[in-house]
């Protein structure tokens, strides 16, 4: 198949799928989500084609059963990765939607989690593993500029620069600590107990690449629960005079386009 046959089954395949999601849960996205969407699993295939053509199993379930908070509370923990069997060798991969500069900027969160669905492997299925790493499949703002631009040329090199692939170092002992997280998670989910992060985390910095970025900026930003999140609202009143971010925090209300979304909902509705 060509580049482009490929990129046609995609496209169909991301249709499909949509509409799936959409009957399941009853939403829908407005158009200018969806291409968006639509956009970052094209530019995912071209960049990561390697890797996708050598997976030989997706969406591979783990579970951890049988676990007990400190509370006393019976839970099991569930991942989904996929799995490359090549050479002798195996490679684990767990795709997530945030940038890789974010995830390389806060290694640990990820090698936490990856290392739990490690153990799971090769402990109780008692598989080898090789090798362990993040595909991060937001992609840069030189990739997204070039994309607004319409420029071809500048899309190439952007993508040629982007490196979404982030290894993660396997540790035993990071497991246990995990688990750990995951029953205290646990307990505060059963007891009611859904405190924000304190302000000062928000505004906490990271670098990557020579710049920097706000946990509110990367997390917050993303984040449809901001608006009625106390520690957001505070944390935005309190850089209002700094950096106008007081004005912002309405303007990026404002900037959902409620309208479109109201009626690609009600469509969907009628569509049930």
């Amino acid at each position: 198949m060509t580049e482009q046959e490929i990129e046609s089954v995609i496209i169909d395949m991301f249709e499909q799928n949509y509409e799936l999601l959409q009957a399941q849960g009853g939403h829908s996205l407005t158009q200018d989500t969806k291409r968006a969407a639509l956009q970052q699993v094209l530019l995912y295939w071209r960049k990561m084609r390697d890797v996708a053509e050598r997976v030989t199993e997706t969406e591979v379930k783990l579970t951890l059963p049988e676990q007990q908070t400190p509370r006393g509370r019976k839970y099991s923990i569930h991942g989904v990765v996929d799995i490359v069997q090549e050479d002798e060798r195996t490679v684990m991969y767990d795709i997530k939607t945030h940038d890789a500069e974010y995830v390389q900027a806060n290694l640990d969160d990820y090698e936490k989690q990856l290392n739990v669905y490690a153990h799971i492997w090769q402990n109780l299925r008692g598989q080898p593993l090789d090798q362990t790493a993040i595909i991060a499949t937001a992609y840069p703002k030189e990739v997204k500029q070039a994309l607004n631009a319409g420029d071809e040329e500048a899309l190439a090199e952007a993508l040629e620069q982007w490196e979404p692939l982030v290894d993660v170092p396997f540790d035993q002992k990071h497991v246990e600590d995990v688990i750990a997280d995951f029953s205290e998670v646990v307990d505060a989910i059963e007891d009611r107990q859904f405190t924000p992060p304190p302000v000062s985390r928000l505004g906490q910095r990271y670098k990557a690449r020579g710049r920097e970025k706000r946990f509110a900026t990367q997390i917050c930003g993303n984040c449809d629960g901001r608006f009625s999140c106390s520690s957001y609202r505070a944390y935005t009143q309190s850089n209002r005079g700094s950096d106008a971010s007081f004005n912002r925090y309405f303007r990026e209300f404002e900037s959902t386009d409620q309208e479109e979304w109201l009626s690609a909902n009600l469509e969907a509705d009628l569509n049930i």
